[in-house]
């Protein structure tokens, strides 16, 4: 049985590793075929499939691994300084973000398509107008995960209060701890399933909270079984014993969604038996891949190291850093004269080692910048931090 600081530890390994897939996720937007601020010229098809695969499941991954942290951090603190907590390192990043970094992202796309031609001195004031974004300026853009994080912290607090109730608290363990078998496991798939027969189509993804409801109710739910499921050893335990297995189901999901829905993008438009096999195969894939992730992280990453530690305070003011600086470089970088593969590359390293510079020499060293991108005013990070936004 691992202790719970191993089991930190790998779940901070997948945090940092999905992070770093995240960068090269919005590089790689220009090159695709999808709407995004700032495109190139030229796209590749093959690029395409691979992003649109990642999109399925590295967000609901993150939205799992918060809601584990979300029980490490309430082991320690009452829900209302939970609540405070999240007011602080959720609210206050995105308000100073939304006012004063993405509009940025804004500028450059409006001067990309030739709807706006003046400085960014002549456009900033725009931002204050407080017009939503797309006939304005504001906007929360990437950060819109941690919006919806702020909103299922905020909702969930009467649950977390139940939870704190001894007698539930056992009842959950006693419940969460007989999940010893797969199937055990892969049952809880059900409700995605659900959701797509459901919402899917009436509710096509957003990201913009209000009228999103397919995307809500799914983040959602990953958000409370990461929080049920973090204290669960037999979980756990399951993820690891059966990892292949896991591994081997998503995969052969895989095949089988490329072969019939993802190559072409011909995905269920009506509510017919195509939508019901969409549907089950994706949720399934979802949710093996997070299972499989789980297990091969707690087999191989149990262990941690400066490395490790150092990027795990990093990744929540690179996350609310990174698209800017992709999307201003990017600008620059799809007007070159070359392959997608060298822009591509070049826009990966000049984002790393933007956002490097500036956490290491402006954000970290300074208790107004920790707290403007979310971290704690001091030079250690408590362990139940480690594990979520």
């Amino acid at each position: 049985m691992h202790s719970r600081s191993q089991r930190r530890h790998y779940l901070d390994w997948i945090r940092v590793l999905a992070f770093f897939l995240l960068i090269f996720f919005h590089c790689a937007m220009p090159f695709v075929t999808f709407n995004w601020e700032v495109k190139n010229a030229e796209t590749s098809v093959a690029l395409t499939r691979l992003i649109y695969w990642l999109h399925q499941w590295r967000l609901p991954l993150l939205f799992f691994i918060s809601g584990v942290g979300i029980h490490f951090s309430l082991k320690k603190r009452s829900v209302g300084m939970f609540a405070i907590e999240r007011v602080v390192r959720l609210l206050i990043p995105l308000l100073f973000a939304m006012f004063f970094m993405i509009p940025a992202q804004v500028y450059i796309e409006r001067l990309q398509r030739g709807q706006f031609t003046g400085s960014y001195a002549a456009f900033y004031p725009s931002v204050w107008e407080f017009v939503p974004y797309p006939d304005g300026t504001l906007t929360w853009s990437h950060l819109w995960f941690v919006v919806y994080l702020f909103v299922f912290c905020l909702l969930l607090l009467p649950v977390f209060s139940v939870f704190k109730l001894k007698a539930v608290n056992a009842w959950k363990e006693k419940i969460t701890n007989r999940l010893t078998h797969p199937l055990a496991v892969g049952a809880l798939v059900l409700p995605f399933a659900l959701y797509y027969f459901t919402l899917y189509l009436d509710y096509p993804e957003q990201q913009s909270l209000l009228d999103d409801w397919f995307l809500f109710a799914s983040s959602l739910t990953f958000v409370v079984y990461g929080y049920l499921l973090g204290g669960s050893n037999a979980f756990w335990q399951t993820c690891d014993r059966f990892r292949f297995y896991y591994l081997s189901t998503a995969l052969v999901c895989i095949g089988i969604l490329f072969y019939k829905y993802w190559w072409t993008l011909d995905l269920p438009k009506v509510n017919d038996s195509r939508l019901h096999l969409y549907g089950v195969l994706n949720s399934v894939h979802i949710w093996t891949l997070i299972l499989a992730a789980i297990g091969f992280a707690k087999q191989h990453l149990n262990f941690s190291t400066p490395f490790l530690k150092y990027t795990n305070q990093a990744v929540y003011p690179y996350y609310i850093l990174h698209q800017t600086v992709i999307v201003v470089a990017g600008y620059f970088i799809v007007q070159w004269s070359l392959p997608i593969v060298v822009k591509l590359t070049l826009l990966i390293c000049i984002c790393f080692s933007i956002v490097a510079l500036l956490y290491h020499w402006l954000i970290k060293p300074f208790i107004l910048t920790q707290i403007l991108f979310g971290l704690k005013p001091k030079e250690s990070v408590s362990k139940e931090e480690s594990v979520t936004i």
